[in-house]
C-alpha cells in the first residue's frame, strides 16, 4: 500500500536567497536503500549541491545524505554524485541551456511523493549583492504592512 501526497525531506533556502529561479523541474534520483531510510529521517543536507548535465545524463553533486545509523556495509559515499532521473530531450534541453551564461541547475527540494523520492531542480541565474538586499527590503516592507494591518484590525 503506497501512501499517498507530497511529503517535503528538505528545501534548499540558501538556494533561493542566492539565486533566480527562472524555472523549476521535476526529477527522480537513483539511491540506494539506506540512503532512502536516512532521507526519511531528514538527514540530508542541499546546502553547497549543484547539478551538471553531461553525456545525455544528469548528476547531483554535493547532495550529501548522512550514513544511516542502523546500516552497515551497504551505507554509501554520503557526498558520491547521484544521478537524477529525467527524460532524455529533458536533460538535453537543460544542458544547452546551462551553457548560456550565468545560468546554473540547482537542486530546490528534495520530497516524497507516493513513497518515491523526487527532487525539485531549479534552472537558476545568480543574483547580485544589490539584488539581495533589494530581495530583503521587501520582504521586510511586506511583514511592516501586515504588521500595520493586524494593529488596525485590533484597534
Amino acid at each position: 500500500m503506497e501512501k499517498r501526497g507530497v511529503k517535503t525531506a528538505a528545501q534548499n533556502r540558501k538556494a533561493l536567497h542566492d539565486y533566480f529561479v527562472e524555472d523549476r523541474y521535476e526529477a527522480g534520483i537513483e539511491l540506494f536503500g539506506t540512503e532512502v531510510k536516512s532521507i526519511r529521517n531528514g538527514a540530508l543536507n542541499l546546502k553547497d549541491s549543484f547539478c551538471m548535465a553531461d553525456n545525455g545524463e544528469l548528476y547531483a553533486y554535493h547532495l550529501h545524505i548522512s550514513p544511516y545509523e542502523q546500516g552497515n556495509i551497504f551505507n554509501r559515499d554520503p557526498d558520491r554524485p547521484k544521478r537524477l532521473l529525467m527524460h532524455k530531450r529533458e536533460i538535453r534541453r537543460l544542458h544547452d541551456l546551462q551553457k548560456q551564461d550565468g545560468l546554473a541547475l540547482i537542486p530546490l527540494s528534495v520530497y516524497f511523493k507516493n513513497s518515491r523520492v523526487k527532487v525539485e531542480v531549479g534552472l537558476c541565474k545568480g543574483k547580485k549583492n544589490y539584488d539581495k538586499r533589494d530581495t530583503v527590503a521587501r520582504r521586510d516592507a511586506e511583514r511592516e504592512m501586515q504588521r500595520a494591518m493586524r494593529e488596525k484590525n485590533r484597534g
